[in-house]
């Protein structure tokens, strides 16, 4: 954390509750020393107060026979990063892809749109950083997307006025670039995501680098997200949190905000909140924001011991859209979008996620064809792999081009792509096209393969 006036100013309004966080953050884990089989095994109940975790073992989603199966084949993992795990059954699976979920970031871009428009610089960070904080109710899903099949790509239309291009530029590493625009900003990411598997936990480490820039006055913002744990994995209730701090920089001006997402406690204590600081370039608290990723977000200006200034009031900048009642992947309906074609741009690539064979039969409920077609996939890419081995070839994005530049993360440097235009020129082209395009798209045959044939010379 760094400076004395950021400590000063986070020992104000919020100090009575970063107070408890030490005593809180491992108040709730417990071993299942009881289970034969399972000594040691940490299970953590979101609403606390167990004596021990053995009850709690029992509860979550899978059968008995199912947790003795995923625990002798996940247990000799322990330690390892398991990103690109293939090996996985497609029944913890949900029916969408890593570079799918990176477009949920879009849900309330219009965020950004008011972070553009707005004059006042420390407001203007509130709007985007709660623009960040938004898709935290997303990605608390339980379920593991799909990993990406190496030049796989996602494209989104039809929301916002803006056009979205993600695409799968690595395998080993997993590897992943996105980009996305509108009249008021440009996003840009890359990302190499790391795990560590905990044997009942997952930690997950979002390696990456994501800039916007607000288009008006040119200001580019740099966004480091918190790592992420995802707890009782095989044994009891799976959840998700995102204990640690957010900060976001303005690059051009030096005015920051860093928040804070604090750490489930005894009986859920704490769980969901958010709380930090806008400050200027010298680092001097101006707004402070409070609230709760899972439902809304606020602020209200404060002085420089982080207390609010008199005569202002606490006022809502976010709020969580209504989402469906019991739906199976606890899908928002933002999320429902993405997966539609409704978001589909006219000619889709056929590389497209939505193509997908094994992420449409999940979506219609066939599991065993989704396994199967999984695995067909998995052995081509595999065979692609052997095949551009052995004539010597690389593998070359089409919408990405890599760069000399290297930034490092708290978990590790990232070699930076950035977006070559090339995706634009080709929306372009289609649009102003005036042949008519008659094709069905959901019967397109998905291709992101390098070569039309593993035979070809």
């Amino acid at each position: 954390m760094g400076s004395p006036k950021k400590n000063q100013s986070k020992g104000g309004f919020f100090s009575a509750m970063t107070s408890g966080l030490s005593m809180f953050s491992n108040a709730m884990h417990r071993s299942v020393n009881g289970l034969l089989g399972y000594e040691g095994v940490e299970v953590i109940n979101p609403e606390g107060g167990k004596e021990d975790g053995e009850e709690e073992a029992q509860r979550g989603r899978w059968k008995q026979e199912e947790r003795d199966g995923y625990w002798k084949m996940m247990q000799k993992y322990i330690g390892a990063d398991v990103t690109s795990m293939v090996t996985l059954p497609v029944l913890i699976f949900e029916p969408m892809t890593m570079i799918q979920k990176v477009a949920e970031l879009m849900e309330y871009s219009h965020l950004l749109d008011q972070a553009d428009e707005c004059e006042d610089p420390y407001l203007r960070l509130v709007y985007a950083a709660s623009w960040a904080i938004s898709v935290y109710f997303a990605y608390q899903r339980t379920w593991k997307p799909f990993n990406p099949i190496l030049g796989e790509t996602y494209e989104m239309a039809n929301h916002g006025g803006i056009t979205f291009i993600s695409e799968q530029i690595s395998h080993h590493p997993p590897m992943s670039a996105g980009h996305a625009e509108n009249e008021h900003f440009t996003y840009d990411v890359t990302s190499k995501l790391k795990t560590k598997f905990l044997g009942n936990s997952l930690d997950v480490y979002p390696v990456g680098r994501t800039r916007v820039t607000l288009k008006r006055d040119g200001v580019v913002l740099d966004l480091v997200p918190p790592p992420t744990k995802v707890n009782n994995l095989i044994f009891g209730r799976t959840w998700v949190d995102s204990p640690g701090e957010m900060v976001m920089t303005n690059l051009t001006t030096g005015d920051k905000v860093i928040l804070y997402f604090q750490p489930c406690g005894w009986f859920g204590a704490n769980r969901y909140e958010v709380d930090g600081y806008v400050y200027n370039a010298d680092e001097e608290p101006k707004i402070l924001m409070t609230g709760k990723w899972s439902e809304s977000m606020s602020y209200q200006p404060c002085d420089l011991e982080g207390e609010p200034l008199p005569g202002s009031e606490l006022k809502e900048v976010w709020h969580l859209a209504e989402t469906p009642a019991n739906d199976k992947f606890q899908y928002t309906h933002f999320a429902h979008k993405i997966n539609s074609f409704d978001t589909a741009p006219k000619k889709l690539l056929a590389s497209d996620s939505r193509l997908r064979p094994d992420r449409w039969a999940l979506e219609k409920g066939d599991l065993s064809k989704a396994g199967a077609e999984k695995s067909n996939l998995e052995e081509r890419q595999r065979a692609e792999k052997r095949n551009r081995e052995a004539k010597g070839d690389q593998f070359t994005p089409k919408w990405f081009d890599p760069t000399d530049e290297v930034t490092p993360t708290p978990w590790g440097d990232l070699e930076v792509y950035h977006y070559n235009g090339k995706y634009t020129e080709h929306r372009n082209a289609i649009e102003n096209s005036v042949a008519i395009d008659t094709s069905d798209v959901q019967s397109t045959e998905f291709n992101p393969w390098q070569y039309a044939s593993l035979s070809e010379e």
